[in-house]
């Protein structure tokens, strides 16, 4: 069963945590293991050498070649119209380098975009004590509170809620808000789920304490951010 089927003890078994949640020591040994809770920046290249590969790679070269001689046979035949065709090519590739270089830079462009969506802090029982860490390092397992106005920092269970609405838009896409409470469902998906707060949603009202079960890229959220870079750089 999935986690928003399960009971509130369940969902505690499953995560291997409590209603007191994790001791610092299990949470840093679960961060070691699922990695941090941020969205996988894209890696980033030095402007200046990208720029000038695009007019230097193999397709590039020749035309470059082809423009040379189109403006050799002018120089030899004039009045032939080959200048104008040398001005042609490398017109397109001005063209083609500028597009290419910038279709380079969109995954990076939009997975730092998506970045800045997921809050920077947020309040995390361990071991009984509420803290305020940095919401990079959230482990599933983890037991988060939050209020109206707070972004969601991971994909988690609600365990406790007054009050909440959320916006899902970020992950559906659909701006009105939807009421959300606690206890187990029977919704096939979790984003359709009652008792599911998703990582980069809005809480629009109310206060919730959730037990988080994906961050990271694990999370729905930075599944959209991966499929978001797949399919640019493929469209590049």
């Amino acid at each position: 069963m999935k986690i928003h089927q399960l009971t509130e003890e369940q969902a505690y078994t499953s995560l291997r945590s409590s209603p007191t949640a994790l001791s610092e020591q299990e949470a840093q040994r679960r961060l070691l293991e699922y990695g941090p809770n941020h969205v996988e920046a894209v890696e980033e290249k030095h402007l200046l050498p990208s720029f000038i590969q695009e007019f230097i790679h193999f397709f590039a070269l020749i035309l470059w070649l082809a423009a040379i001689l189109a403006f050799v046979a002018e120089w030899r035949e004039p009045g032939q119209g080959m200048a104008m065709l040398g001005y042609a090519i490398i017109g397109v590739i001005i063209i083609n380098g500028m597009f290419s270089f910038w279709q380079e830079y969109r995954p990076q462009e939009a997975v730092a975009a998506l970045r800045k969506l997921l809050p920077h802090q947020v309040k995390v029982m361990r071991a009984g004590t509420i803290r305020q860490i940095p919401a990079s390092e959230l482990v599933p397992g983890d037991i988060i509170l939050l209020s109206d106005g707070d972004i969601v920092p991971a994909d988690c269970r609600l365990l406790e809620a007054f009050g909440v609405r959320v916006n899902n838009a970020i992950i559906t896409g659909k701006s009105l808000s939807r009421a959300r409470s606690s206890g187990h469902s029977s919704e096939d998906e979790a984003q359709n789920s009652h008792n599911v707060l998703l990582a980069g949603t809005l809480m629009v009202s109310g206060e919730a304490k959730a037990l988080v079960y994906a961050t990271g890229m694990h999370s729905e959220f930075g599944k959209i951010a991966h499929l978001t870079h797949y399919l640019v750089a493929t469209a590049a």
